[in-house]
């Protein structure tokens, strides 16, 4: 095959095919002249491109633009209907499962809860049947995506660091008692997936991040941190040396280190997430003398330490529940400035459960925390705002691992047995995180 600077014509045409689809999938519709200019495309290889992929069922028409003096030109876009995506959130608290269509419009939904707290809650054999559950469930009986598309990959945000071997992704997520958990292999090995199906396995607060840098708060930014506030605490950090986005631990980071520290869920004392995650928070509470309602869940005990410390009615605040939060804010602002001052941001995004339940109660204090402790020049430059996707955020994530791949292979299918993250889906998907035009 004949090669033009080391790639062959078959890479040169994936990679035509890829930079066509995101155009469209991020900017369209668009017209096949402007879709050219963008893609970086002669107008000859552009029409050779949309052809084929409008001949593939992944590109379609959508109406056509007015041009002064000339005739109308017709509008092309991805065609949502043409793929299945599945996203997976392997919370703290929660399984939640969503199936998108390829514009990520939600299209079944489902959740199986996670009582209680501990090794028990996270038997991994329990998680691993709720996600098969989960997947089987807004897939249908019949275990096909609904709807005309192809079920194009499963993508899953877990707890904890991920490793990928070549026996496939293993987790380390020493907070809910995984100790090199061999997730891929279990699912796959419980024969309930569809053998043909691609799956992904990504650290959660990075698939929080990937859908804020795709699709909310974090459009167009080159610097950005997404913090994943739930009942603990983890960032996912993109910078211009880190553009493809990585998973930072930033919960074990040590803000005490006095020998009577607060016990972190890791083992070791100190830790930012034994201050300032949502667990620890209402430990915290109910040591200085709040009462959550007696059951509750976190997000109800959560939900009832603001009524306290925000009372509506004219209430009178609860000074223990004001004096909690306000520490917490303290905390995470201390620990932001470290984010703000090793990495430089340009914004920083709060999300997770806990951080947009909170957020508006306490932001600003959190925010003039942070720029108390950070140096003066970065903090001078960055945004500390909430994540803009809600509380589905990190399935979002999850379902883009899928799509990020199959846009990198120019809309092929992706092989099941493919070992993970390939560069070339890893070099689209940096662009992406970075506000770059891949």
């Amino acid at each position: 095959m004949a090669r033009h600077g080391g790639r062959t014509v078959r890479d040169l045409r994936r990679e035509s095919r890829s930079a066509v689809l995101q155009r469209l999938y991020f900017d369209g519709p668009m017209s096949r002249l402007a879709l050219g200019s963008a893609a970086g495309l002669s107008s000859g290889s552009v029409s050779n491109v949309v052809a084929e992929l409008m001949a593939d069922g992944l590109v379609e028409e959508a109406g056509s633009l007015g041009a002064d003096g000339g005739r109308p030109r017709t509008l092309v876009r991805v065609a949502a209907d043409r793929g299945r995506l599945v996203g997976v959130d392997v919370g703290e608290t929660r399984v939640r499962v969503e199936l998108f269509d390829l514009s990520m419009s939600e299209l079944a939904r489902t959740e199986r809860v996670l009582p209680g707290h501990g090794s028990r809650s996270y038997d991994v054999g329990v998680v691993a049947g709720h996600i098969l559950d989960g997947v089987a469930e807004v897939l249908g009986a019949d275990g096909t995506a609904r709807g005309a598309g192809e079920l194009l990959g499963v993508g899953i945000g877990v707890p904890g660091i991920v490793e990928r071997t070549a026996a496939g992704t293993v987790v380390h997520g020493q907070t809910v008692g995984w100790d090199a958990v061999p997730l891929e292999a279990l699912l796959r090995g419980s024969g309930r997936l569809p053998g043909h199906v691609p799956l992904f396995i990504e650290n959660g607060a990075r698939t929080l991040g990937q859908a804020e840098m795709w699709f909310g708060g974090g459009r167009g930014a080159r610097n950005a941190v997404v913090v994943l506030f739930g009942s603990g605490v983890g960032a996912c950090v993109v910078t211009d040396e880190v553009e493809q986005g990585r998973a930072v631990e930033w919960g074990h980071l040590t803000v005490q280190v006095q020998v009577r520290g607060r016990r972190c869920r890791c083992g070791a004392r100190g830790c930012l997430e034994a201050y300032a995650g949502a667990e620890a928070l209402l430990a915290r509470w109910r040591e200085a003398g709040g009462q959550p309602p007696p059951g509750a869940d976190e997000e109800a005990a959560l939900t009832a330490l603001l009524s306290a410390a925000r009372p509506g009615g004219g209430g009178a605040p609860d000074p223990v529940a004001t004096g909690i939060l306000e520490e917490t804010a303290e905390y995470l602002g201390a620990g932001l400035a470290d984010l703000v001052n090793l990495f430089q941001p340009e914004r920083i995004l709060v999300g997770g459960w806990a951080g947009l339940q909170l957020g508006p109660a306490f932001l600003e204090s959190v925010r003039a925390h942070t720029l108390a402790h950070a140096l003066r020049h970065p903090a001078g430059r960055v945004g500390i705002a909430l994540g803009r996707l809600g509380p589905d955020a990190v399935t979002v994530g999850a379902a883009t691992l899928p799509l990020a791949a199959f846009f990198a292979r120019g809309g092929r299918r992706v092989p099941a047995n493919s070992p993970g993250p390939a560069p070339a889906w890893r070099a689209a998907l940096g662009g992406r995180l970075a506000g770059q035009r891949p």
